[in-house]
């Protein structure tokens, strides 16, 4: 692989990288690359990203297909934590699993995905989201019943992709 353009595989990556907890690792000094070295930078997004053959790509997909072959479309961290790349923490998603598994927006008041309040009946509205359709879960007084309503639909829709907080 010598273009710019060239499609990334994983016999390039292995050939010039070595993989350790989470990081790649140079095994030759190209350019200002030093041998030995991580590979890659951490943005203020919380991703880390690498150059290689002139083109920007996030680790963890880089990390993904040095292990698996293939880049999926999508590569979810599954402790939510952007910037833990170890294999074992990265898989193929969907673009609704990859949201499932989001954390919890800064603003939810709550502490639950799916439960917020109704401040015209004043009571705990509950919905959740499946394949693009939105369910409504029903409207309680007691907001530990309607955290429990939002948890169970996550937990039976969403599966392994159920993030609740």
């Amino acid at each position: 692989m010598s273009t710019k353009d060239s499609t990334l595989t994983q016999e390039y990556l292995q050939s010039v990288f070595t993989y350790s907890n989470g990081n790649l690792y140079r095994k030759k000094t190209i350019s200002n690359q030093v041998k030995g070295k991580i590979a890659g930078h951490l943005r203020k997004n919380g991703y880390c990203e690498i150059g290689i053959l002139g083109k920007i790509y996030k680790l963890h997909r880089v990390i993904f297909l040095y292990h698996h072959g293939w880049m999926p479309n999508i590569v979810d961290h599954i402790d939510g934590n952007t910037s833990n790349n170890n294999i074992e923490n990265l898989r193929e998603a969907n673009c609704s699993e990859n949201i499932w598994n989001s954390r919890l927006n800064k603003r939810n008041k709550t502490g639950t995905k799916g439960v917020s309040w109704d401040k015209k009946s004043k009571q705990w509205i509950v919905s959740c989201s499946v394949n693009g359709k939105r369910h409504y879960l029903g409207i309680y007084k007691d907001l530990d019943v309607a955290k429990r309503i939002a948890t169970w639909f996550r937990n039976k829709n969403h599966k392994n992709f159920a993030r609740h907080k």
